[in-house]
């Protein structure tokens, strides 16, 4: 799935294409949602919130409720407007199917600009009321990139009292989990892990000061919203350095030279539930909680 940074920087892009637009086509290819007119709606603002992107629609007609058309990214979608690919380091920016579009939009804005924007195989398509939103979304965890991040101490606490909750889960997982914090992906996953030396089946009390995992976290995401080629590193490292571990299995660690090693990693307690593949240094993580190195990885079906 896609990190919150990305998301972020696809609902910029909408809002600034899209905001104070009359929609001239809404065209939902979706059955729950394929049979809504949404013509002479305007789009008031488009927002992430975690991996959620909300598309917030005023109507035409005083009195009426306000909506949100709601998506999901997952894992290959991604958004083009005015046919620009809205580029991530997550998605392909490639051609895509016809076939696999699920929200076209036209707008017109009032000075004549007219902007398409259309959804290649986003999830999760729906259209609720923009009141309900939190009926849908109020189970996930902080955003780390909410605008109020910084202001709000209450959110990092929040954070904090979710990542304590259960101390033995392995730390890998919770930190995947939007429940306990929203933006989180699998490229952050790993470098979180390797910046804080923390092995990611190691347990969640492995790391002795979950304060400085969360505002690392929050700061990671915050300064990659904004980039087209997301950089865990500080960008010091020349030519294919942007990256700690993630994807470099293999490779030679860029700290002390071991070789990555690629695991896979599932949810124990979910039965059925798929692996997530990861990246780790097996001498830099080898902290308290890492499995023996003799250990046998968690193995499962690719995501």
């Amino acid at each position: 799935m896609p990190e919150g940074d990305t998301v972020a920087r696809q609902c910029r892009i909408l809002d600034h294409a899209l905001a104070g637009a009359v929609l001239t086509v809404c065209d939902l290819r979706v059955p729950r949602a394929a049979t809504a007119d949404l013509v002479d709606w305007t789009v008031r603002e488009v927002r992430p919130r975690g991996k959620h992107l909300l598309i917030r629609l005023v109507p035409p007609v005083p009195g009426a409720p306000p909506m949100t058309l709601h998506s999901h990214l997952m894992m290959d979608g991604i958004w083009h407007v005015d046919g620009r690919a809205l580029r991530s380091s997550d998605t392909s920016a490639g051609p895509r199917d016809p076939s696999t579009i699920r929200i076209a939009l036209e707008a017109r804005h009032e000075d004549g600009r007219e902007m398409r924007a259309i959804a290649y195989d986003v999830k999760q398509v729906k259209l609720l009321r923009t009141a309900d939103e939190e009926q849908l979304l109020g189970s996930l965890g902080p955003d780390l990139l909410d605008p109020a991040w910084d202001e709000d101490p209450s959110l990092r606490e929040r954070a904090l009292a979710n990542l304590a909750a259960e101390p033995e889960r392995p730390i890998g997982l919770a930190m995947l989990d939007q429940h306990i914090m929203a933006g989180i992906g699998n490229i952050y996953r790993s470098e979180l892990c390797f910046l804080r030396r923390l092995h990611p089946a190691a347990p969640v009390s492995a790391e002795k000061d979950p304060g400085a995992l969360v505002d690392l976290a929050h700061r990671l995401l915050e300064l990659n919203r904004d980039r087209e080629v997301r950089v865990t590193t500080g960008g010091m490292l020349g030519r294919d350095g942007d990256l700690w571990v993630y994807g470099r299995g293999g490779k030679q660690c860029r700290r002390c030279r071991t070789r990555i090693q690629r695991d896979e990693l599932a949810e124990p307690r979910l039965e059925g539930t798929e692996a997530r593949v990861l990246w780790f240094c097996p001498r830099c993580q080898a902290g308290p909680g890492a499995p023996a190195p003799s250990a046998a990885p968690r193995r499962g079906r690719r995501r």
